[in-house]
């Protein structure tokens, strides 16, 4: 599991316990998402060099005081989502070059009378708490003097004593999810010089009458305050305004994902003091249940002037009142995509005077439908340099539009034009019209450095002479099936092409061409699944500078005969081989065992014609005939003998004679000589008998040695026959004919067995 930078990943194997055989090597140890319950003293004593120990979301509920003590120099500790119920000072003791710790998600309740962290002085963030976490006791924090991110789910936290988190003299984003007012009025009470950024989640400011504990945040030097998942309401929402409006250090207020209960009739009036510092402010997914009653803001229109960034998100604004547009008189950044925005909403929006600053403007996913009067709306726009309209539903482009004069970014892409037209202002240096339904591109656009083509329908690149200023091009996933060398020649000055996922039509001297002629820097092409030239290349996104053609690209035929000669080589190999270890017997054998297993194991009792199938070599004819047969068939009661002269059936063919032979006796009777392993009709037999018989491991072959014979002699291949020869009794012809009788006894009663 681990790879050549011994980064280990042992995550989601099922493992019930830390892996064994840990060595200094190792430096990244990933065992998240399995089943471990213990962390024990000797699991990780070798791993010295280890940095980053992932063990979130298995079942830890112990571990040992010592078993951390050889990673001196782990940097990362990952023990969230497991069962720990308690935290242990003596686990992080050894830890001095530990700098992020992650805790959640575990089950303790404290973090015990002292503090767990006293040893961790380079400790950058920490991550605590879980749903029955609810005590934080002066001194847990001792030890740590700075953090990057202190992040505490403290939803049901209800004891906290005064100064616990005094101790941390810098903290630079603190992230707390709690219910209680009260707790968190304490908490911001010890980080009011401390915090830069504070971000409160899932805190609900609905009762008027608590927002007066909250005075104490205006005393806070914290630089950002985010509310995620909070609930305001129209009586709150002016406290909290006018708390925040004291901060003498705030630049910047967000709101994600909270929820307002009320429609803007706010019955406090907001002293507007112009808080001096507050200048970025960001709404991201707030809902407003009535939101079509909203009010026009009219009582905050005093906070606005200063501001420089705003950013209204996926909030439903379907209008921004003329009144806000002109208070925002130093607005240099506005985002309003995802919202309702319509065409003469816009127009009433942007009014004269309003956004007298504004330099970038994203109006994207909004319901803009009439471009001409969408660039009309912002053309007072004097200092708009960067506009953003895309996924808007245009469809239709006019041969003439009015834009703001300052205008050089313009993101087009994605609104189902049809076409490119004098519309699109010549002033530009970006242009984006990717996305479209373009089948050509023909605009003069002097000062444009970049353009953005993608996912279009063109099939030959635009015109290199009106727009000579050209640094990148991008024509991914158009139509394109071929450059000609005039093309790239009057792109020479351009920096980067990109025109991968095209379906181009391309030779080695197309490519050579365009590495070492055309002057390009860099150049991007692609040839997608289906391949439409003799020589096609499966070049991704890769730089021409670095491509190698293959003999296959540019020798076809010469590659071809070399494959044809090797198929050949190896055909022949294989031949040789199959001769050389049976190969086709093999393959016979395997059919012919496929259809002796269709058949019935055993048949019936009232099929069995004979007591015995005999198996013998021609050249021992003579004495089965005349000395075998006649003893055995003239005995008292007599034997029925199966012989092949006699009772197989003229006209069948001679393997189904043998399989049916050897199922309609009780018994095989195989007469082994010197001539019998020699024998192709006796191998038949033998190989029936083993596949039949043999493999239900039942005694119904017998074996007779006509004369001495080893059992190397018999063919490799039957490894049941030769281990039968050397673990069974088989009987042997005497040549004395006192034992000659003896023989015959026995043969008689292993036939009646």
């Amino acid at each position: 599991s681990c790879d050549a930078s011994q980064v280990c990943n042992c995550s989601s194997m099922g493992l019930d316990f830390v892996p064994l055989g840990l060595t200094a090597k190792i430096t990244v140890l990933n065992l998240a998402h399995n089943r471990i319950q213990r962390i024990q003293s000797q699991d990780l004593q070798r791993a010295v060099n280890l940095r980053v120990l992932l063990l979130q979301s298995n079942k830890i509920s112990s571990i040992d005081e010592d078993s951390f003590q050889s990673l001196a120099k782990l940097e990362l500790l990952d023990l969230s989502n497991n069962s720990l119920a308690h935290l242990s000072p003596l686990w992080f003791r050894h830890l001095f070059a530990l700098q992020h710790l992650h805790l959640e998600g575990n089950s303790y309740r404290d973090l015990g009378q002292s503090s767990p962290f006293s040893s961790l002085s380079n400790l950058s963030s920490l991550y605590l708490g879980n749903p029955w976490f609810s005590v934080i006791r002066q001194g847990n924090f001792e030890g740590i003097e700075l953090l990057h991110k202190l992040w505490i789910d403290a939803g049901n936290l209800s004891q906290y004593e005064q100064g616990s988190l005094k101790s941390i003299k810098a903290i630079n984003h603190m992230i707390i999810n709690l219910r209680s007012i009260n707790v968190f009025s304490e908490i911001v009470r010890d980080l009011l010089h401390s915090v830069a950024w504070l971000e409160v989640r899932r805190i609900a400011f609905n009762v008027t009458a608590e927002m007066q504990v909250l005075r104490v945040m205006s005393s806070s030097f914290a630089r950002k305050i985010s509310f995620r998942e909070t609930l305001l309401t129209d009586a709150t929402v002016p406290e909290i305004v006018s708390i925040l409006e004291d901060m003498p250090k705030l630049v910047e207020l967000e709101l994600v994902d909270c929820r307002l209960l009320g429609t803007g009739q706010w019955k406090m009036e907001i002293q507007a003091k112009k808080s001096k510092t507050l200048r970025v402010f960001t709404i991201e997914k707030l809902s407003i249940e009535e939101f079509y009653l909203f009010t026009d803001l009219q009582p905050v229109e005093g906070l606005l002037s200063l501001f420089t960034r705003v950013t209204v998100r996926n909030t439903k604004v379907f209008l921004v009142p003329c009144r806000i547009s002109q208070h925002l008189l130093s607005l240099e950044y506005l985002d309003l995509s995802a919202n309702l925005l319509g065409d003469l909403s816009l127009k009433h929006s942007a009014c004269q005077g309003g956004w007298p600053s504004l330099q970038t403007l994203n109006l994207s996913q909004n319901s803009l439908s009439d471009l001409e009067m969408t660039s009309k709306s912002l053309s007072h726009l004097g200092n708009l340099i960067v506009l953003d309209i895309s996924q808007n539903n245009f469809g239709e482009i006019p041969d003439g539009c009015e834009w703001p004069s300052a205008l050089k970014y313009l993101n087009l892409s994605s609104t189902q034009i049809p076409k490119v037209t004098a519309c699109i202002p010549r002033t530009l240096e970006v242009l984006d019209v990717s996305g479209n339904n373009l089948k050509e591109f023909g605009l003069q656009l002097p000062l444009l450095k970049e353009l953005y083509l993608t996912r279009n329908q063109l099939k030959t690149l635009p015109g290199a002479a009106p727009i000579p200023n050209l640094v990148a091009l991008s024509v991914r996933r158009n139509r394109l099936n071929s450059f000609s060398k005039e093309e790239f020649e009057s792109f020479r000055s351009m920096e980067l092409l990109d025109a991968s996922d095209n379906n181009f039509i391309c030779s080695c001297e197309f490519l050579s061409f365009i590495h070492h002629e055309a002057g390009i820097a860099q150049v991007l092409v692609g040839w997608p699944d289906k391949y439409v030239c003799d020589s096609p290349l499966a070049v991704r996104g890769a730089q021409v500078g670095a491509v190698h053609l293959s003999l296959m690209e540019c020798h076809r035929s010469l590659v071809v005969s070399l494959i044809c000669v090797l198929v050949f080589l190896v055909i022949l190999l294989l031949v040789a081989v199959g001769y050389k270890y049976h190969v086709v017997w093999y393959l016979r054998m395997t059919w012919a065992w496929l259809q002796a297993k269709r058949k019935p194991k055993r048949a019936p009792p009232k099929d069995i014609c004979y007591d015995a199938f005999v198996s013998y070599s021609e050249n021992d004819s003579d004495w089965v005939e005349n000395t075998m047969v006649r003893e055995l068939e003239q005995a008292c009661p007599p034997f029925r003998l199966c012989l092949h002269k006699r009772d197989f059936v003229p006209g069948k063919w001679i393997v189904d004679n043998i399989i049916d032979s050897i199922e309609k006796s009780r018994k095989t009777l195989f007469v082994l000589s010197e001539h019998f392993v020699q024998s192709e009709w006796c191998k038949y037999e033998l190989d029936f008998s083993h596949f039949r018989l043999f493999d239900e491991n039942n005694d119904a072959a017998i074996l007779v040695l006509l004369e001495p014979i080893q059992s190397k002699a018999i063919p490799k291949r039957f490894c049941k026959l030769r281990k039968i020869m050397n673990t069974k009794t088989y009987l042997e012809w005497p040549l004395e004919e006192e034992q000659q009788e003896v023989f015959w006894f026995n043969l008689k009663i292993a036939l009646r067995s």
